[in-house]
């Protein structure tokens, strides 16, 4: 039975017309800022001209001079400027004291040559690539559309909102890392973390948030195998590494077969293997790069899998091999009572159907990957006590065509067209208000059995 003397937990009530009214209104200025990003992308570690960039759009005036956030309607928030962290990013606070709900968007591009062939297209030299085709070019303007909605309807969210622009996603050391150790970030009393990533794996009008491991760990290999050099018409004078190295990345492949359960997900990829100077040759050397995922399996018995397989496999081929490791992110894992109040909130039924939704998108639980995302550090509280966080994804790929189709993300023609910023933008919305209300509400008392 429950407890009777528990408190009663309140409905939770949709989002405010007049908030989701200001963030519609917002939507055509955050299209402008998507269009300046993306024109002027900015690597990671080099972000400071999107951060300035953004703070532009987010106060009055193009300086940010006059130190007001001030939405389409022209109600004006309390918010004097905004506040720097993780050396090239930035924050701001809307609302009162007391635990926040934060929301992280990305300001990194690529260094990549864009082939979208959009007229805001990205023109960077050639030898200083960059171009925003992961999408979060979007996701930071609708950041800076919600904000400033919140800052036009003051008081309707059920609690304060932190807006956090990171730098560094894309390249470690991870800004997400350092924002979340900043004593900055800290003083704000985070109670939860939100994220949103575009993701063309799912159909255009889909909102994906489920619980548990949604993204896999990403750490990367440096595999070396050293041998003995030689002329190629002697190989027996020789003990070939390139030989041995192709044995190696063809048995690592089998680690994850025959090494991880089979109902656990992880993956092995070798992106580059470099081995020698001349065509008649036997080199000293062959090397590898690549990365180890990790989405439910074991993260560090598959790295120890895969060293075992380098090792030894170098070893049966007269040769010497060693692999080093580069970590980088752990799993990104959805906190299990948040992401059921999301999902909750997207997904309300009534008498055995779905309520309108307040994003206008159809409910996905299913959902994930394993791409990796350095959005992972804030829950998994390595320096600093986790952060209760959840990942949604919003889907762009064309429901009628065939998976896969369609440049992906980090394609150089990858690129969501501008509806998607008002499509992110409200799912942050009702994740946003969903959220302040789970916080709000106390836990339900376990039944007794």
């Amino acid at each position: 039975m429950t407890d009777p003397t528990a408190p009663p937990v309140p409905p939770v009530p949709g989002v405010p017309a007049a908030l989701a009214a200001a963030l519609e209104a917002e939507l055509p200025a955050a299209i402008e800022l998507r269009h300046v990003l993306h024109r002027e992308p900015r690597i990671s570690g080099d972000e400071a001209d999107s951060r300035d960039a953004v703070a532009a759009a987010l106060f009055t005036g193009a300086s940010g001079a006059t130190g007001e956030v001030t939405g389409a309607s022209g109600a004006t928030g309390d918010v004097t400027a905004l506040e720097p962290v993780a050396d090239t990013g930035g924050m701001l606070r809307l609302g009162g004291p007391g635990p926040a709900v934060a929301v992280r968007a990305e300001l990194d591009a690529l260094p990549v040559v864009e082939q979208t062939g959009l007229p805001f297209a990205a023109v960077m030299p050639a030898d200083h690539p960059a171009a925003h085709v992961c999408g979060h070019d979007v996701h930071v303007a609708a950041l800076v559309a919600l904000t400033r909605a919140v800052a036009a309807a003051p008081g309707l969210l059920p609690t304060p909102l932190l807006a956090v622009f990171q730098p560094r996603e894309e390249k470690a050391p991870s800004g997400a890392a350092d924002v979340v150790a900043a004593a900055a970030f800290r003083a704000h009393t985070p109670a939860a973390m939100l994220g949103v990533h575009v993701q063309p794996e799912l159909p255009r009008g889909i909102v994906s948030v489920r619980p548990g491991a949604v993204n896999a760990s990403s750490d990367e290999i440096e595999i070396a195998v050293h041998g003995r050099a030689g002329h190629g018409g002697y190989p027996h004078r020789t003990r070939d590494p390139v030989l041995a190295l192709a044995q190696v990345v063809v048995s690592i492949q089998q680690v994850v077969s025959r090494r991880v359960n089979p109902l656990e997900a992880g993956v092995v990829t070798i992106g580059q293997m470099t081995a020698g100077t001349a065509p008649n040759v036997v080199p000293a050397e062959a090397t590898a790069r690549g990365t180890v995922r990790a989405l439910d399996a074991d993260r560090d018995e598959i790295l120890a899998a895969v060293r075992d397989v380098v090792e030894h496999t170098a070893a049966a081929h007269g040769c010497t091999g060693e692999m080093r490791v580069v970590p980088n992110e752990p799993a990104v894992v959805n906190d299990a009572g948040l992401a059921g109040a999301v999902a909750a909130f997207l997904g309300r039924r009534r008498r055995g159907e779905h309520a309108p939704s307040p994003t206008g998108l159809a409910l996905d639980t299913l959902f994930r990957s394993c791409g990796a995302d350095d959005f992972s550090h804030y829950a998994a509280g390595e320096d600093a006590p986790p952060v209760p966080s959840v990942m949604l994804f919003v889907g762009t790929a064309d429901p009628d065509a065939a998976p896969g189709t369609a440049p992906g993300l980090h394609h150089p023609g990858f690129s969501p067209d501008d509806a998607m910023v008002g499509e992110v933008a409200r799912a942050l919305l009702a994740a946003v208000v969903a959220a302040g209300h789970h916080l709000a509400v106390p836990s339900r008392p376990q039944e007794s059995r």
